[in-house]
């Protein structure tokens, strides 16, 4: 296999939908556990996890021998940052918190060698190049990388028509906790007034030729945006998953106390 070619996009440009698992432990050990579930993707979550350049690093390693693509999200839209983690071989970004076609061309410059781009120059360092066993790698490495902008915000959602012309934008990531949050309806992304917008937002993003995506544990809620046409849709966290079936063996067997519910029943 060709350690170059992004299966993931060539799926978004063939428009074949890729259902994915969000991966917040940080452990390359659970990792390689849900890479062998069967899900497309997998997203090492570096915004709301405790992850670091290395932890991203381990859990690319465990991922690599399976058919699940891992798609890494930096803290923020930093190009020091995501060069880092392009150097240690994430192909595909997802950029949180993008809210305007500047911001959005800042990401994919990121991404690019130069003259295409800003991203420093260092492969026989870099993980991504095998240290210089991928023939070529410098002129080849652009094509390959994908880049995934979150629209999350009111602001970004009126400037969506922009960022979507922004070449090098492979999808938008709508996502729903924070947008239903800015809304004004924190942690209902059910609400009516939220879903009219995200189903909005998938209609322009399919319209204008890039791949919708969304993050929406809720089955039914899921499979609703995948209907729409939404392209890369994430269907649950590692988190929730083992709090959740922890928490209900627990109540089972446990009678000697009482064991509190989540507090909410959360976005995810």
């Amino acid at each position: 296999m060709n350690p170059l070619i992004n299966e993931f996009k060539q799926a978004l440009k063939e428009r074949r939908p890729q259902i994915g698992l969000w991966l917040g432990l940080c452990s390359s050990y659970s990792a390689e556990l849900l890479a062998g579930a069967g899900f497309d993707w997998l997203l090492i979550d570096g915004e709301h996890a405790p992850n670091n350049v290395q932890t991203v690093l381990t859990q690319l390693q465990a991922i690599a021998p399976y058919p699940s693509h891992p798609v890494v999200r930096p803290s923020w839209n930093d190009a020091v940052q995501i060069k880092q983690l392009l150097d240690v071989g994430a192909q595909t970004l997802l950029i949180p918190m993008v809210q305007n076609a500047e911001q959005a061309r800042d990401a994919v410059r990121a991404t690019r060698y130069p003259p295409n781009g800003i991203r420093g120059v260092g492969s026989s360092l870099a993980r991504a190049s095998r240290w210089n066993r991928v023939p070529d790698y410098l002129h080849q490495a652009d094509a390959q990388m994908c880049v995934l902008v979150q629209v999350e915000t009111r602001e970004a959602l009126k400037n969506l028509p922009q960022i979507l012309q922004v070449d090098g934008v492979d999808g938008v990531f709508i996502g729903p906790a924070d947008l239903c949050a800015d809304m004004g309806f924190s942690g209902n992304p059910q609400h009516p007034v939220v879903k009219a917008a995200i189903e909005q937002a998938i209609g322009q993003i399919k319209a204008a030729g890039k791949a919708p995506g969304i993050l929406m544990a809720a089955p039914e809620a899921a499979e609703h945006y995948l209907h729409l046409g939404a392209l890369f849709v994430a269907v649950g966290v590692d988190t929730t998953l083992l709090a959740r079936a922890a928490e209900n063996l627990a109540a089972r067997f446990v009678t000697s106390r009482e064991i509190a519910p989540p507090t909410s029943s959360g976005v995810y």
